[in-house]
């Protein structure tokens, strides 16, 4: 036999197979096509829920080119905004929300309504985390036909989170949504947000958990249209009784809103189902209130104002921080401001001049 076939039969090396690349080579053919702002607006005045998420995603996202198309896609879908009842929904942690939240959406549901429930989250600037088990925490809820849920961004300031959260409820409005929930984590700054884009604000509080009164802010009571105690239920049924006594007390010490309602006080059980149909008597009662003496139209035309001013102030101070010529003259001065070698005052000034010789160039 020749030796140099027999030495290529037995310790030659295979080629073996070619490389694969990194990255599928078919990934192109595979992404999402680019949607047209006239293809979105179209899915949404439809009730197609993948191009609403699609649409709120743009209204999420930072980039310059998203900011002008969602723009586009909210200024072409007000005509068929408006048509809701928006309920705000806030409450000291524990309290039940998401529980609450989706018994409330169940019966509405058979009531024959389209419900959106969107949330803001404003501790995720500092941890960054997600409030995307609300979704899960709602199962019922979510599996339903009707029904959108739709977690805020899980990072920024508490002013543009929830001036895209408005945002959203224009578009899921125009979508059909006549029921918006807006959830918000926990008691604080939020609910003066949240109370600035909703026709309806409900407070959740908790019964026997010593004082009901105690460590609770004027400011979040006296903008509440109606407290429902959560959790009247079993032992602690007496329990909510009375806490519902004690609140309803404590609103006749607060001045007359200005809608001129007066806020009712109801107990209620996500267990039980029960007071949930007197919640939303409640709210249909208010909204009827509101909408005869004119204070539901004025308030949304407020509220129009307000976020427009309020968007004005975030473009701003976005651009401002943004700049970077500002951010080194920022550092130098912080330095300067903490070895006292110049007022807070007059830093302030320094870099505003800087700022606005900027803009002069």
């Amino acid at each position: 036999m020749n030796r140099k076939k027999r030495n290529k039969s037995a310790l030659s090396v295979s080629k073996g197979v070619k490389k694969l690349p990194s990255v599928n080579p078919h990934l192109q053919k595979i992404r999402r096509r680019e949607v047209t702002v006239d293809e979105f607006v179209e899915g949404i005045v439809t009730g197609d829920r993948t191009l609403l998420s699609r649409a709120i995603t743009l209204i999420e996202s930072n980039l310059p080119d998203h900011f002008e198309q969602s723009q586009e896609i909210i200024n072409k879908c007000l005509p068929g905004a408006g048509n809701s009842i928006r309920i705000g929904i806030t409450g000291v942690p524990g309290v039940g929300k998401s529980s609450f939240i989706e018994v409330f959406g169940l019966y509405l549901i058979k009531l024959g309504h389209k419900i959106a429930v969107l949330a803001i989250d404003p501790s995720s600037e500092r941890s960054k985390g997600s409030i995307l088990g609300d979704k899960t925490r709602m199962e019922s809820l979510a599996s339903q036909a009707n029904v959108f849920i739709r977690p805020s961004p899980s990072a920024g300031s508490l002013g543009g989170v929830a001036r895209k959260t408005r945002e959203t409820i224009l578009l899921c409005e125009a979508a059909g949504y006549n029921v918006i929930l807006v959830e918000t984590v926990g008691v604080g700054q939020s609910e003066v947000a949240v109370n600035s884009m909703v026709d309806f604000f409900l407070l959740l509080m908790l019964a026997g958990a010593g004082d009901e009164l105690q460590g609770m802010k004027r400011g979040i009571m006296e903008m509440a249209d109606m407290i429902a105690i959560t959790k009247a239920d079993g032992s602690n049924t007496n329990n909510a009784l009375r806490a519902a006594d004690e609140y309803r007390s404590a609103l006749h010490l607060f001045r007359t809103p200005e809608s001129g309602w007066t806020p009712s006080v109801l107990t209620c059980s996500s267990v039980q189902n029960s007071g949930i149909a007197e919640i939303w008597n409640g709210i249909e009662e208010y909204k009827n209130f509101a909408e005869s003496n004119n204070f539901f139209a004025n308030k949304r035309r407020k509220q129009a104002l307000y976020w427009m001013t309020e968007t004005i102030n975030e473009s701003l101070r976005t651009h401002f921080y943004g700049n970077k010529t500002v951010r080194e003259k920022l550092k130098k001065l912080k330095e300067k401001v903490l070895k006292d070698r110049v007022s807070s005052f007059s830093a302030a000034q320094e870099i505003m001049n800087e700022y606005f010789n900027l803009k002069k160039e």
